[in-house]
């Protein structure tokens, strides 16, 4: 019980610093509004196939994404925040299905919701990109060639430690797809967790 106890302690206290009215200078974003210009990620993940594919694809996302803010939304309301220009390089090993590996880039978009003196920042991203896939055409269930679009989207929250270093704990769906340019075009739907690691400058 002594145990419980402390981690209901530490829960609230917790809480009290993410959402107090006095943490105006440890916090980033205040009444004024002005995000750091250049940022760097580095993203990892777990996601399951969802439908579409007759194999029960299992991958691991391992990204690193650089962003760049291009416009800043200081209004009163809730979408007050910021736009991210983002490009991301993506490298996938495949721990269940056909294929092995995939290898790609992404351009998107991110946008961030912040609130004064708030810690946490929900955000939304999405973005179109190409990689290379080692297909097997042969086999029931494979891409049909290595050559491979990919669509990206997301959504979660960070939590700002300071006004450089971010996490963040977030949902991600990618779609992997040649675009119809084989016959049959099993394509891959896939949906898990990410986390993530970003510096600000």
């Amino acid at each position: 019980m002594k145990f419980f106890g402390a981690g209901i302690l530490g829960t609230a206290l917790l809480i009290e610093s993410l959402f107090a009215g006095d943490t105006v200078s440890r916090v980033p974003y205040g009444e004024a509004l002005n995000p750091p210009r250049f940022e760097v990620a580095v993203q990892s993940g777990y996601l399951l196939g969802v439908f579409g594919n007759p194999d029960s694809y299992e991958i691991g996302p391992e990204f690193i994404t650089g962003r760049v803010r291009w416009g800043v939304n200081d209004s009163d309301n809730w979408t007050r925040g910021y736009n991210q220009f983002c490009l991301t390089l993506m490298a996938e090993p495949i721990f269940r299905g056909v294929e092995n590996h995939y290898f790609g880039v992404n351009f998107g978009g991110r946008y961030n919701f912040v609130r004064p003196y708030w810690r946490l920042v929900p955000y939304v991203s999405g973005g179109l990109g190409l990689g290379w896939i080692d297909s097997h055409p042969d086999m029931r269930g494979s891409q049909g060639q290595d050559f491979t679009f990919n669509i990206l989207t997301g959504i979660g929250v960070s939590y700002e430690i300071d006004q450089r270093w971010k996490v963040d704990v977030g949902a991600l769906y990618e779609h992997l797809s040649n675009g119809g340019q084989t016959d049959p075009n099993p394509s891959l739907n896939l949906i898990g967790p990410q986390i993530g690691i970003s510096y600000s400058f």
